[in-house]
């Protein structure tokens, strides 16, 4: 059996890295991308299996365009993607929302997305056997927003319309889609807006909400990355079991 090649974006940290380790345990090739120079080397140490790390961000369409181009020279195939890369942008009221941070937070979660998603399409529908997936980094806020993050709310609900278009889109070429909505994982990401404040919840108090290991994300997208490609599994949401997301606030 042929070694199955994923490429992940945001693998410098967090789940994008604790994904890498797990697929690369389970005899994946992962081509790990990020902007961090020496987060994106460490993950590579980490990966018991083979690697292949490529400087680059994702902001950038020439960036990603040469990911894809330096994964099909290297391995001339490839099976998944995981788009994962993100940002959660600044926390303001939507009056006071400024384009740039808007923008930044479109750029990062939206566009560069759904362009890793146009390559990976690409050379799922020509390469022989057709087919590959695409796992994209949701967000609870993708079906429940907190309050002050509009930016990062919209562009979670994008990534939704994203997934379901290549899910879609890929019916003929047996390309397969999933959202994975993850909740709070123990990452600097989740740590950095949950400080010793807590988070601002609906009714504008201030609560530290629970967490779950970012491992149990990495078994989510490595169950996911098993699966067939005759079989999608569309929509996932994993999070801590006491976070206030069912009747959030």
């Amino acid at each position: 059996m042929r070694p199955r090649v994923a490429i992940i974006t945001g693998a410098s940290s967090g789940i994008g890295r604790a994904s890498a380790v797990r697929l690369s345990s389970e005899g994946w090739i992962v081509v790990l991308s990020a902007r961090r120079e020496k987060e994106l080397a460490e993950t590579a140490t980490l990966c018991p299996g083979e690697t292949l790390s490529i400087l680059g961000d994702i902001s950038k369409e020439e960036d990603i365009i040469t990911l894809f181009e330096r994964t099909m020279v290297r391995y001339g195939r490839l099976d998944l993607l995981f788009n994962n890369a993100g940002l959660s942008g600044e926390s303001e009221p939507l009056d006071s929302l400024t384009l740039a941070n808007f923008m930044n937070v479109m750029n990062v979660n939206v566009t560069a997305s759904v362009l890793c998603a146009r390559e990976a399409f690409k050379i799922f529908k020509k390469q022989s056997p057709p087919g590959g997936r695409i796992i994209n980094n949701g967000s609870l806020s993708a079906t429940t927003p907190r309050p002050e993050a509009a930016a990062y709310t919209i562009s979670k609900h994008a990534i939704s319309g994203l997934t379901k278009s290549i899910a879609l889109d890929g019916r003929p070429f047996n390309i397969t889609a999933t959202q994975i909505d993850v909740g709070n994982a123990a990452t600097a990401m989740f740590s950095a807006h949950d400080d010793v404040k807590g988070t601002l919840q609906a009714d504008g108090s201030l609560k530290q909400e629970p967490s779950m290991e970012v491992s149990h994300v990495a078994n989510a997208v490595a169950h996911i990355a098993s699966l067939p490609n005759e079989v999608t599994l569309l929509e996932m949401t994993i999070m801590a079991t006491g976070m206030p997301f069912v009747g959030r606030g």
